[in-house]
């Protein structure tokens, strides 16, 4: 009862500054769309994986078959609305050879740096605390279909291997959409320019469908899109698994496709997400805001590639 008053008087006295950390881990795997919210502050998080590609794409200069790993690195510092990232991946590709034994090259096939920013943050009522009407409690927040907001910008690095190598540096531009329409389903949106000073540049979107089943198992589909320079698209569709081991670790797997008639694909992906949580909530005095103190958080827990529970 002693430590059910203190909770009380605490909660009473301070309020709380942040809004971006979450509980437990926030992973963008196994998607390939992005949450607008960051890590939070102090969060070191790693998140990597093996994937595989075959296609029967007939084209001269197509790869039939690539094997590979990538690594996504997150950190957060000096606002709960900032992120820094960076993101590496090495392949092998089979090279098609019109004129012999196909063949095969391998090495660093991306290196990315960026940094994202959470814009603006959607509010929900809690309406746990709605007790004189059924209807209401139950209702839907019309809020919901208004999402929280981030944007996103990054740097090619040409650190590449040889056969991957292009003529310099070229740079990635982002805006991330998240609507919350319920603590289980999630809607990612994200609207992509990809190598804006190249000549490879295309524009794109992703839009993730995401639902925890329970507490450790959540599920996701996935649309993305792509328009080159030609306005020729390029569509695909994924889904796959998450499953919570602990509250900083998550393990996943997933495949996409195409349903084109010239030629299709499948891309699998297994790996896992962890990360090294040193973040501190800050709080004030409300009577004095320059008195600050930190505690490490409660540890409630629950399955979140949901991918956020927001303190309010």
């Amino acid at each position: 009862m002693k430590n059910v008053i203190f909770l009380v008087i605490f909660l009473a006295s301070f309020q709380m500054l942040t809004a971006q950390y979450t509980e437990i881990i926030n992973s963008k795997r196994p998607g390939f769309s992005e949450s607008p919210y960051g890590v939070g502050t102090n969060v070191y998080q790693f998140e990597t994986g093996m994937f595989y590609n075959s296609n029967n794409d007939k084209s001269l200069e197509s790869y039939p078959k690539t094997l590979g790993g990538e690594l996504f690195f997150r950190v957060g510092k000096f606002k709960e609305r900032l992120e820094f990232n960076a993101n590496v991946a090495y392949q092998r590709d089979e090279v098609k050879n019109p004129l012999g034994s196909n063949f095969h090259i391998k090495g660093i096939s991306d290196l990315t740096v960026g940094a994202k920013y959470l814009v603006y943050q959607q509010e929900y009522k809690d309406k746990s605390k709605e007790i004189r009407s059924w209807k209401r409690r139950v209702a839907f927040d019309k809020k919901r279909l208004i999402p929280s907001v981030g944007v996103y910008g990054g740097v090619h690095l040409n650190f590449l291997g040889k056969d991957y190598k292009n003529d310099g540096m070229s740079y990635k531009g982002a805006v991330l959409l998240q609507n919350d329409f319920s603590d289980r389903l999630v809607l990612l949106t994200n609207l992509i320019a990809d190598k804006i000073t190249s000549e490879d540049k295309y524009y794109s979107y992703i839009v993730t469908m995401t639902y925890a089943i329970n507490q450790n198992w959540s599920y996701f589909i996935e649309n993305q899109g792509r328009y080159y320079n030609d306005f020729s698209p390029n569509y695909q569709f994924g889904t796959g698994v998450a499953y919570l081991v602990t509250e900083n670790l998550q393990l996943d797997a997933s495949a996409r496709t195409n349903f084109f008639n010239d030629y299709s694909y499948l891309y699998a992906t297994a790996g896992f997400s962890w990360r090294l949580d040193r973040h501190k909530d800050s709080f004030v005095y409300k009577n004095s805001p320059k008195e600050t103190m930190s505690r490490r958080p409660n540890r409630k827990g629950f399955f979140s590639r949901l991918f956020k529970k927001k303190r309010n």
